[in-house]
Order: structure tokens, then C-alpha cells, then sequence
């Protein structure tokens, strides 16, 4: 039985989680960068994060956990609007860097969103700034696609090459937070993609074993979704999922061109193009027992992971494609 076959087989022994009385949340997005102090100047200077808390961790119980040996970590927490965005610097030992040929849909690509206030203003504060662009400029969706119509995107690039999102919603469309008063630019993190080879094959994780709920479909084509991913020939198949709070995760499978390439079977916790999606759900232990049967572990064993509210529950485990998620049964909430 192939890794895909064995999840699915797993799946049919454990209550889904979104049955249980806490259903799952999505309490923060992380991701490995190169230089901490580098970062969160680009962050919090360029983007309007805050800063929350800093942790160094190292240790034989965060090796297990993240499942490198002699780690030494760097981490901090930042803040946007309701959501969290960690950053992680290893000091030891140091991963590798984005390689330069990397494209919108390799399925190790991985972005957060950031709503913004006014499409414009914010494209010109990042040319101010002079970001890496990763579309040629703003693109508007066209009203032939009911679902994403109207939705203003653009992406970039941070220091360390990570693919990053700007987007503005229409009246109709989005969350009914991001149109509060205001006059901050930058207003919070919609959700985070990432590329999946097989929408179904993802849900079998995604929603069924870890109990988001899908919250809308998309199929998404055309002149104006090319220059945005800047792959000719994109269409995509778009599933958002969310848990009760925190940013949704976008699953983005390319129906063309079908040319990305597969994360590395080596990816580790200290390479940048690593991120991970931390979920609270209700108990870590059934889940950790199906993915590890199911080769889709990280971690040999739920660890304990300390933080300013004592020691939680903690287990890294990677999804089909091997996008990585950390579950916690008691993540610490926003401040």
C-alpha cells in the first residue's frame, strides 16, 4: 500500500475531528528564515507586523520534535491584525537556501496573504521599498470567474526569497473584518497556499483527518491568474479550508500545466522554503498514531513543547505533498 493509500485507510479508523466539541484551529503560520534580525525588519518595518514574544530553543526534545539533530533555534512571534506569523532562524545547523529556479507551482511553494486596505497604496509603498516582485504588477480577477471576480492580488518576495501575497477584496467578497474602519494599510493574514498535486487526495488530510471545514471552491484561469502565479498556461483548481479562527489554508492544484515539481523527500525544518501550519486540535496522540502508520509523520512521538503558558502537547507531521503542519492540543492563544 502506497503512502496516499495508507492515509486514506486510516482515516476510516478515527472520528474526524471536526465531530469532535473543539473543533480545529488554525492558530499561527511559521517559516524558516535566514537571518532573524533581518527579517523581522522587513516585517515589521515593510509590512506592519508587531512584534509579540522571542523563544531560543534547543535540546534533544525540539531535535525529536523537528526532527533535526544539534538545532539550534531562533524564533519570533509577529503579529498582524488577528493572526500570527512566526519566524525561525536556526542557528544550527544552517538548511538551505530557495533554489533560484523556483516556480509558482513546484508543490513546495507556500505563501501567507496579506489583506491590504487599498490596492494601490500598497503597491507603491512595496516599489518604495523596493521588494523583489514575483507577478509584473497587480492583477484584477475578471468578473467571468464569479467566485475570485474582483479580487485585487499581487506577489512578492521577502529578503530571503519566500513567495509573499498582497490582496484586496471587493465589497462582496471576503471576510467582513477586512473592511473595518481604519487606516492601517496592512490589515491581516487571509489564509496561507500551498500547491497540491490532488485536491481530493488533500482533503483526505486537510479536512478529514484534521476537521477543517471547506469554506468555497475556485477555478481560476485566464490572462490575469497567469501574470499573478507568472506561469503561462495556469489554471487552477482552489479549495479554502478554515478551522474556527486563525487564517485558511488554500489548497492550489495546477490542473495546467502539470510541469511543478515535488517537494524534496529531504526537506527539513532548517530549509527555507520550510513552513508549517500550526493546528490546535482536541488531542494530539490519535491523530500522531494515524500518521505515523501512515509514513506522514515528522516527529517519532508527540513531544512536549514549553512555552510562556507551560508545556503543550506538540507533533510535526507532513501532509501528501509534504507540506508540514504542527498539531497542538493546547496552542497559546494571540495576545
Amino acid at each position: 500500500m502506497n503512502r496516499c493509500a495508507a492515509v486514506l485507510a486510516g482515516l476510516l479508523a478515527l472520528p474526524l475531528c471536526g465531530q469532535s466539541a473543539t473543533p480545529p484551529a488554525v492558530v499561527q503560520v511559521g517559516v524558516t528564515v535566514a537571518d532573524l534580525r533581518a527579517a523581522v525588519r522587513f516585517y515589521t518595518e515593510v509590512l506592519g507586523f508587531t512584534l509579540l514574544d522571542t523563544a531560543e530553543r534547543a535540546g534533544s526534545d525540539e531535535e525529536r520534535l523537528l526532527g533535526v539533530f544539534g538545532l539550534r533555534t531562533d524564533s519570533t512571534r509577529l503579529k498582524l491584525g488577528d493572526e500570527i506569523l512566526e519566524l525561525t532562524e536556526f542557528l544550527a545547523p544552517r538548511g538551505r537556501r530557495l533554489p533560484d529556479d523556483a516556480r509558482s507551482n513546484d508543490r513546495s511553494f507556500q505563501h501567507i496573504a496579506i489583506v491590504v486596505r487599498d490596492m494601490d497604496a500598497a503597491y507603491a509603498h512595496l516599489r518604495r521599498h523596493r521588494v523583489a516582485h514575483a507577478s509584473p504588477a497587480p492583477q484584477t480577477l475578471p468578473p467571468s470567474n464569479p467566485t475570485a471576480g474582483g479580487i485585487r492580488a499581487f506577489y512578492f518576495r521577502d529578503p530571503d526569497g519566500h513567495a509573499l501575497e498582497v490582496l484586496h477584496f471587493p465589497p462582496d467578497k471576503g471576510d467582513p473584518k477586512w473592511r473595518r474602519a481604519g487606516n492601517d494599510l496592512f490589515l491581516g493574514i487571509d489564509h496561507t497556499a500551498i500547491v497540491v498535486g490532488d485536491t481530493e487526495r488533500s482533503l483526505a488530510f486537510w479536512r478529514d483527518t484534521l476537521g477543517l471545514s471547506v469554506a468555497g471552491t475556485s477555478d481560476n484561469h485566464g490572462a490575469e491568474q497567469e501574470r499573478l502565479n507568472n506561469v503561462f498556461g495556469a489554471r487552477l483548481r482552489i479549495t479554502t479550508l478554515r478551522g474556527t479562527r486563525g487564517p485558511g489554508v488554500e489548497l492550489l492544484e495546477y490542473l495546467t500545466p502539470r510541469t511543478g515539481r515535488p517537494m524534496p523527500d529531504d526537506t527539513a525544518a532548517n530549509d527555507l522554503w520550510h513552513w508549517v501550519v500550526t493546528v490546535r486540535v482536541p488531542e494530539v496522540e490519535p491523530l500522531a498514531t494515524i500518521l505515523l502508520r501512515a509514513g506522514q509523520a515528522v516527529s517519532p512521538a508527540p513531544g512536549l513543547r514549553r512555552g510562556a503558558a507551560g508545556a503543550d502537547p506538540h507533533f510535526l507531521a507532513r501532509d501528501p505533498d509534504g507540506h508540514r503542519v504542527m498539531l497542538s492540543a493546547a496552542a497559546r492563544q494571540p495576545r
